[in-house]
């Protein structure tokens, strides 16, 4: 099997080389008697399907979050029952049913077995392990705690997973409802309306204005069947892609945030995920500016992040952590800044982020819940506009010719 491997030599260069070898536990023996420290490795060579083999591509990662939050549950019981780290990981190994787990599983358990930390082990696979995993993962290492943080780090994750999922499911209502009039549309612009146009030009009355329209529409869609199906899938990959680009990110950021309603659960979610990751951070021994550093790549690059890369900087400069979220109370609220003021007075300012995080949780979780009952009536008016102008551009006409009769 072969493994692309970075190194740092005894003289202090780094390489990267292609090692063959029968697992990764044997690549770092190898490494390790030149007096070479492994720096990352990849399996296949770190090749275009270097993750996995041919006959076995994943999209991604090919491990959901849950699975995640199970692995690091798990492991911080045992740790936690007294196993040793490497039996813990051989047991999760055994008990695994992702095939894609298990390769890492195994991986983190060779490098562990050679003499690597685990967040050095951990650090090797950053799409699955998150940077946030790693830095409080070595916290827990340094303060002999490893069972204590990685049950932090798992509720942490759990909790976070728990309030995208509500958020999204906030969403599946309107969307569903949004999709459902789409496909009602479609199917009548091709199946009634030809009948009605038919019966319209074989009277031969002067159609108005909608009424043209929808028939055209109609005449186009069955004409251009193909046409249309590629036109819809290339607008529903390129809005895909534009959300995910830091452009469309930003964009649906600035809407949402200028949006009533919809606003103030954007802010409060934003809140409760950067109070969450903090705390988590501080409370498991991470130094001040890494816990910030290390929050802002969590809440990602946006005006929420640039926020706390404006508290990093006072922080180096000596000057206290709420004033850059004071000076922001337009996207952090102000309970942000004063529980962190209160915090650092009291000098707990991982327990007063923990406070805010909470908070903001439960507000945001009766937020998503009374927005369903808000957005129906708006869906309902929506969907009445929609068929009122429907009708009247097919009624209209038939009424004209009744009264000329």
């Amino acid at each position: 099997m072969k493994f692309k491997v970075a190194l740092k030599k005894a003289d202090g260069t780094t390489e990267t080389r292609i090692v063959e070898a029968s697992a990764r536990f044997a690549v770092y023996q190898e490494v390790e008697t030149e007096g070479a420290t492994v720096l990352s490795i990849t399996e296949g060579g770190g090749g275009a399907f270097s993750f996995v083999s041919l006959g076995s591509v994943t999209f991604g990662t090919g491990i959901k979050t849950d699975e995640n939050i199970a692995f690091t549950k798990n492991l911080s019981a045992m740790l936690g029952a007294g196993l040793t780290l490497s039996r813990a990981l051989a047991v999760i190994y055994r008990q695994s049913q992702n095939k894609y787990l298990k390769k890492i599983v195994q991986s983190l358990e060779d490098s562990v077995k050679a003499g690597s930390s685990f967040h050095e082990s951990l650090a090797m696979y950053p799409r699955v392990f998150s940077r946030l995993f790693t830095a409080m993962t070595k916290a827990g290492e340094e303060s002999g705690q490893l069972s204590d943080t990685l049950k932090i780090v798992g509720s942490q994750m759990e909790t976070s997973n728990n309030l995208t999922k509500k958020v999204k499911g906030a969403m599946i209502y309107p969307s569903i409802i949004i999709f459902a009039i789409i496909v009602i549309a479609i199917l009548m612009l091709i199946y009634v309306v030809p009948t009605l146009s038919s019966t319209f030009s074989s009277l031969g009355s002067e159609l108005p204005l909608a009424t043209r329209v929808i028939v055209n529409v109609s005449d186009f869609l069955r004409t251009n069947v193909i046409m249309v199906i590629l036109i819809m899938i290339t607008f529903i990959l390129g809005g895909i892609s534009f959300m995910r680009s830091k452009i469309g990110s930003k964009t649906l950021l600035f809407v949402g945030l200028h949006l009533p309603v919809i606003g103030n659960l954007v802010r409060e979610t934003f809140s409760a995920r950067a109070a969450r990751t903090l705390s988590s951070l501080l409370s498991s021994g991470v130094e001040m500016l890494t816990a910030i550093s290390i929050t802002r790549e969590v809440v990602g690059e946006n005006v929420f992040g640039k926020v706390l890369l404006e508290a990093e900087e006072l922080v180096k400069k000596g000057e206290s952590l709420s004033r850059a979220f004071e000076e922001n109370g337009k996207l952090y609220p102000i309970f942000f800044s004063e529980m962190i003021a209160v915090g650092e007075e009291t000098g707990k300012v991982a327990e007063m982020l923990e406070q805010v995080a909470v908070f903001y949780e439960v507000d945001v979780d009766n937020r998503t819940k009374d927005l369903s009952t808000i957005i129906e009536p708006v869906l309902m008016l929506v969907i009445g506009v929609f068929v009122g102008i429907f009708a009247l551009a097919m009624i209209a006409p038939i009424y004209s010719l009744s009264s000329k009769i």
